[in-house]
C-alpha cells in the first residue's frame, strides 16, 4: 500500500483526477476525516470538497506505480 496527501483547487481538478484514476486497475481510496470514498468516483470526491488536504491510498503491492504518481503529481499537497 502507498499513500500521499492531495488537494483539489476546483471541480475540474476533481473530474480530471477521477478520469485519470479510472484507467488504473488498482483499488484506490481518498480519506478526509472519518470519510473514505472511491478515488474513481467523481461524485464521491466532490463531497470531499476543494482546498482540503485529502489522503490518497493505493491498495497495491506493485512497486512500479511511477505512471500513477506522475498522474497525481499536480494534485499533491
Amino acid at each position: 500500500m502507498s499513500k500521499t496527501m492531495i488537494m483539489f483547487q476546483d471541480a475540474r481538478d476533481i473530474e480530471d483526477f477521477a478520469n485519470k484514476m479510472s484507467k488504473y486497475p488498482y483499488d484506490m481510496d481518498l480519506k478526509r476525516g472519518r470519510f473514505i470514498v472511491d478515488a474513481k468516483s467523481i461524485l464521491s470526491i466532490m463531497n470531499m470538497g476543494v482546498h482540503n488536504k485529502i489522503e490518497f491510498k493505493v491498495h497495491e503491492d506493485e512497486e512500479d506505480l511511477s505512471n500513477l504518481w506522475g498522474d497525481i503529481k499536480p494534485y499533491m499537497a
